[in-house]
């Protein structure tokens, strides 16, 4: 049995986990996330901003502290898409190696959406094992990741379309206008179009959606009392149901998404395209497993991801 800490710094968030590994096999220690928007402004400057810096090398800095309180072995700091776009990412590197001690990763879409397959697949019930060829959807702040495989990938790609990134190049009211809706969603299937050329979505035989957006939608489409993440982690719902709760959610004033129970406080500015984002996912999976005679009919979700896949990687 191996400690070991993983460190996944996206667009909106930063999270950490120390867990003990034995033979493939994950037992948490600690499991957080901090909303600290690393990525504010990179797509339309191209640069980190000064604050989204200090926010997040201030979290780095207690996530660092918490390795060494639970005697971490092994760590791992991944960063992804709003550090791959950023120009002065080697000064924010620079730091988080001074202050984790260890050489933090630029990882690529491609390497992301394989290691969000192997994290979600890991918790998945036994039940839900042996579905065929599953797409496994990473709805992140920058960008959305589509990996398609059974057992272990078979192709991968990484679409630049993020709840983060769609928010800030559109700017959209409060609630959004069918406008601004139809804006949003023309970016997310030209991104699909392009995307179908790498990966066989119409293969897929289960959608598994993972990350922040993706959980919170389930919880709103099951009415949970509060962010409960054994009660989300394996959601089978209906395709109509994650729908319509996208479609709430879009429609939605800030006030009253911001008194959602099971809403974390940074996410509330960009759920609204991530509700589109992942609306149209799963739209345009539908619409081509129809035309294969295997239409999508339900939709998992898996508190389990990337995170645990770098976890996992560490033993």
């Amino acid at each position: 049995m191996t400690r070991v800490a993983a460190i996944d710094c996206g667009t909106n968030s930063i999270r950490l986990l120390i867990a003990d590994v034995e033979r493939g096999r994950l037992t948490d220690v600690v499991r957080t996330l901090e909303i600290v928007r690393l990525g504010q402004g990179v797509d339309r400057t191209g640069r980190f901003a000064a604050d989204a810096l200090d926010r997040t090398l201030a979290v780095t800095r207690r996530y660092a502290e918490l390795c060494r309180e639970h005697g971490v072995e092994r760590l791992r700091f991944v960063a992804t898409s709003a550090t791959r776009d950023a120009a002065n990412r080697d000064d924010f590197l620079g730091q988080v190696r001074e202050i984790l001690g260890v050489e933090p990763e630029v990882i690529d879409g491609r390497e992301e959406a394989e290691l969000s397959f192997t994290g979600a697949l890991s918790a998945l019930d036994p039940a839900d094992r042996d579905e065929g060829m599953r797409l496994v959807v990473d709805l992140g702040g920058g960008s959305t990741e589509l990996v398609l495989g059974d057992s272990h990938p078979v192709s991968a790609v990484s679409m630049d379309v993020g709840s983060v990134r769609l928010t800030e190049r559109h700017s959209p009211g409060d609630p959004m206008s069918e406008a601004e809706m139809d804006a949003l969603a023309g970016d997310v299937r030209s991104a699909l179009e392009e995307a179908g050329r790498v990966v066989d979505l119409a293969a897929a035989s289960v959608v598994l959606g993972v990350a922040g957006t993706v959980t919170t939608i389930t919880a709103h489409a099951l009415r949970l009392p509060g962010y409960d993440p054994v009660a989300i982690n394996g959601t089978r719902l209906p395709l109509d149901a994650v729908l319509a709760a996208c479609d709430e959610l879009v429609r939605m004033p800030r006030e009253q998404r911001a008194a959602l129970p099971y809403l974390v406080e940074g996410r509330v500015d960009v759920l609204p395209a991530g509700a589109v984002i992942w609306a149209e996912v799963l739209r345009w999976v539908r619409d081509l497993t129809e035309a294969s005679g295997h239409p999508l009919t339900d939709v998992l979700t898996s508190e389990h991801d990337i995170l645990d896949g770098v976890a996992l990687a560490l033993e």
